[in-house]
C-alpha cells in the first residue's frame, strides 16, 4: 500500500489505537490528526459530515470509515 493513509483521532481511544497498530503492523506510513482539538474536529466533521465516532480513516483523500471499516476493507 503506497497510499497516502490519515487518521482523525482522540486521544483515550481503544479503536483509534487499534487503526494505527494496523497500519504500524502492516509498516504503513500515516498521518494523525487529533479531533480533541476543537478546529480539527471542525476540519473532520467537513470531510465527513456523518461522522459520530473516531477513528475517521481516510485513503488517498477517500473516506475508509472506522477501524471495523477498515478490518472489513484490508484484511487478507
Amino acid at each position: 500500500m503506497n497510499e497516502k493513509v490519515e487518521i482523525y483521532t482522540k486521544s483515550i481511544c481503544s479503536y483509534c489505537d487499534m487503526a494505527k497498530n494496523f497500519f504500524d503492523q502492516k509498516g504503513i506510513n500515516y498521518k494523525v490528526y487529533n479531533a480533541d482539538d476543537p478546529l480539527v474536529f471542525q476540519e473532520m466533521l467537513k470531510r465527513n459530515p456523518a461522522a459520530r465516532t473516531v477513528p475517521q480513516i481516510f485513503i488517498d483523500g477517500n473516506l475508509i470509515g472506522g477501524y471495523t471499516d477498515l478490518i472489513e476493507n484490508f484484511t487478507e
